[in-house]
């Protein structure tokens, strides 16, 4: 008995040396590893197969010098031409050559045509032929923003802040009017300004005129003497712009514009063309954001014709996505709407509808049936498109877990749907022109990254691209760690990201950050490598930190009684539920609760700069970077949907002020902007400034000229370098 003790202890011991020696085998990270921007980032990058799309069924494969056809059903490759060709048809063109394929588009599924990067010039190759056809009709000058229609070859565009359409000037507007450009500071899910109609016959535009809002004085310091560069910035409660929709007829080249009434305090979010190109479908919402509406508009004459679905709410609508029309059925739609608590689809139909007039609007109310076709307490994230044989529509959504994205089928006709790819992770999926066949790529915890062509059907294991190993385990990772603890509420399960030091001795004590985000539309723990991890974290825990993030409510992902319970009082209930996880590390014995700090960016450094002043004597380092300070001098759009006015939630407003607490800051917290900032602009920083100095306290602060709301490229590195050495300096 005793021999085979020392025989398995002896085990053990040789065991724990060869972990030893493996660990000192394996290499330590730096910033620059970890980084973007850094020398030895993308080499850290799991692998990844850049430009795959589809030519209708069949799979685009580009490389460096060739590009390929894969055949989704059995995986047969062949060549469709090379990078050496293209160029050749490039140089007999007068174009400039291209250094590599992945950048380009296959629009047109019955032509072997590719359109070309923006920067050759608007051009189209036709690899059968070897011939290059180069658009003359476009301007010399710069120009951006361009929408082709695949149908006539049309092409919209806009220089300064007009629109063009195939070399015709469609808006001459003064300096403060944008025309065919995103709005609503892309608020919305709004991605763009041009809208073609199915048949491009008809463009539907933005107009946006700004001339209103007030200028927020941006300066450059680059310049001998620094010089004024506005930005039009409505803050909350202030004049914000007027949107308006314009109809441009490219073979009249005349204009309407959509009889929308007076857009003052109203947003025009997103714009359906209905499937004969003449009718217009806008999601309209007033400037409370409690109040949505689907109008319909005759394109032709500009006439609002209809009211077809509202909906209101006693906090907040946010639509965030346009109707899509069901391509077997022009008379049906499908909605997305939160109406239930999650997002999901809704299909209308059209031909059932019945009219009814409406004095306040003039024309008529449109009481269309609609039935629910996704429900449950997960969300539809989005519609990739359809699949017309088996009347199905194909979604990204969360059934699967809250940290997931998962590609489904689902039947419009019964509702049923059928998971497509693997359970786990997080997919980026495209969607085959029939709908036959997804590109998979997805990435977990325990899957690096693999990329296969699937049947949508569900069926099958379908053919492999790509099965990547992770470039960190040749490093001395630390342990991450994945679980949940309850929000202050006593009942919502919080997901949380913890990461031991790197060789953790569970006899020591270790100091903690917290990382933070904690605001809507953002999630920072998912099931992709690492949970989510950014290479910082992994940084510090190398350094020998505890590293702790917790998604809180208010953020995205888990439906919305979740995320608007911070409704006109910002940072509240989101503080508590970090406070929570502050709770668990305390909670363990190898966290030294003397040493706790926090570091976030944007809605984190708001949040970083509030623990810091509201629990000064948990907290005794602090990063804020790009904070929000003061909510009145945030944007309108995002302001007002969770905040109302500064007038009509005075006391939400006093208490989201970080100002007004400037004399409660004990511990070390340094600040952190980019100097030319068009989010959260200087003022919130220098106004904390200001108050702190007024009450005797003494932040930290740091600006990186001619930067905005990130750093990027070698500033990133730097910047983190610097947090770094703050929480080195302070906190260890």
């Amino acid at each position: 008995m005793n021999k085979m003790k020392r025989i398995s202890n002896l085990i053990v011991i040789l065991l724990m040396i060869t972990s030893a020696v493996v660990a000192q085998n394996k290499k330590n990270f730096t910033l620059e590893d970890l980084m973007p921007g850094g020398d030895n980032y993308y080499s850290l990058q799991v692998e990844n197969l850049h430009g795959l799309t589809w030519w209708g069924d069949i799979c685009i494969k580009p490389d460096m010098d060739e590009v390929k056809a894969i055949e989704p059903k059995k995986g047969k490759e062949k060549v469709l031409f090379t990078l050496e060709a293209l160029n050749k048809a490039l140089e007999s063109a007068g174009i400039n050559k291209v250094r590599a394929l992945y950048t380009l588009s296959y629009p047109w599924a019955d032509k072997t045509e590719v359109q070309l990067p923006q920067a050759q010039k608007f051009a189209v190759y036709n690899w059968k032929t070897g011939k290059v056809v180069v658009r003359d009709d476009l301007p010399k000058e710069p120009y951006a923003n361009i929408d082709l229609n695949t149908t006539t070859g049309s092409i919209a565009y806009t220089i300064k802040n007009n629109l063009y359409v195939n070399g015709f000037q469609v808006t001459d507007e003064p300096d403060g009017v944008i025309c065919g450009q995103s709005v609503h500071r892309d608020e919305f899910g709004i991605e763009k300004g041009t809208f073609w109609n199915p048949q491009g016959t008809l463009l539907a535009f933005y107009r946006m005129d700004q001339s209103m809002v007030t200028d927020y004085p941006q300066v450059n310091t680059s310049t001998r003497v620094a010089t004024l560069e506005p930005d039009k910035y409505p803050m909350a409660g202030m004049t914000s712009h007027k949107v308006t929709v314009g109809i441009y007829n490219p073979e009249s080249k005349q204009t309407i514009y959509l009889k929308g009434g007076d857009p003052t305090d109203r947003y025009f979010t997103n714009i359906t063309w209905s499937p004969d190109g003449q009718k217009v479908y806008i999601i309209e919402l007033n400037r409370d954001q409690n109040h949505s509406q689907l109008f319909r508009y005759d394109a032709v004459t500009g006439e609002k014709e209809a009211l077809l679905y509202e909906e209101k709410h006693e906090k907040y609508v946010e639509p965030q996505h346009p109707i899509t029309f069901v391509p077997w059925n022009e008379h049906q739609f499908i909605y997305q709407s939160q109406q239930d608590g999650y997002n999901h689809l809704y299909l209308f139909d059209l031909s059932q509808g019945m009219m009814h007039p409406i004095e306040t609007y003039g024309p008529t109310k449109l009481m269309i049936p609609y039935t629910q076709i996704t429900q449950g307490e997960w969300l539809v994230q989005e519609i990739l498109g359809f699949k017309e044989k088996t009347q199905e529509v194909i979604i990204m959504s969360t059934e699967q877990s809250p940290l997931q994205s998962n590609a489904y089928a689902v039947s419009l006709k019964d509702g049923k749907r059928h998971l497509i790819g693997a359970a786990e992770g997080v997919h980026h999926v495209q969607l085959s022109g029939s709908g036959r066949y997804v590109i998979d790529n997805y990435t977990s915890h325990a899957t690096a990254r693999n990329i296969r062509i699937l049947s949508t059907s569900g069926k099958g294991e379908g053919h492999e691209m790509l099965s990547a190993t992770n470039p960190m385990d040749e490093y001395n990772m630390p342990e991450i760690i994945l679980g949940s603890i309850k929000a202050a509420d006593g009942k919502t399960d919080l997901y949380y990201r913890l990461i031991k030091p790197v060789n953790f001795d569970a006899t020591k004590k270790y100091p903690a950050v917290i990382y933070v985000y904690g605001g809507p539309h953002a999630q920072m723990i998912t099931d992709v490598r690492n949970y989510g991890a950014g290479g910082w974290d992994i940084y510090m825990a190398q350094l020998g930190y505890v590293m702790l993030t917790v998604d809180n409510r208010g953020s995205s992902n888990r439906g919305l009684e979740f995320e608007n319970c911070t409704f006109r009082q910002l940072g509240t209930e989101e503080m508590k539920d970090q406070m929570k996880g502050v709770e668990l590390l305390k909670s363990l014995d190898y966290v030294d609760e003397s040493r706790i700090g926090v570091h976030g960016w944007s809605f984190g450094g708001f949040m970083t700069t509030n623990l810091m002043l509201t629990y000064n004597d948990t907290f005794k380092v602090g990063v804020a970077g790009g904070p929000v300070i003061d909510w009145k001098m945030y944007e309108v759009m995002y302001g007002e949907r969770y905040m109302d006015t500064p007038e009509s939630n005075p006391e939400g407003y006093k208490k989201a002020d970080l100002t007004q607490r400037a004399g409660d800051l004990k511990g070390r917290l340094q600040i952190i902007i980019g100097a030319n900032d068009p989010v959260c602009v200087p003022q919130h920083s220098i106004s904390f400034l200001r108050a702190c100095i007024d009450a005797g306290t003494q932040p930290d602060y740091f600006i990186y000229p001619g930067d905005g709301h990130n750093m990027f490229g070698r500033d990133r590195v730097h910047l983190y370098t610097r947090i770094t050495r703050y929480f080195e300096d302070y906190l260890k």
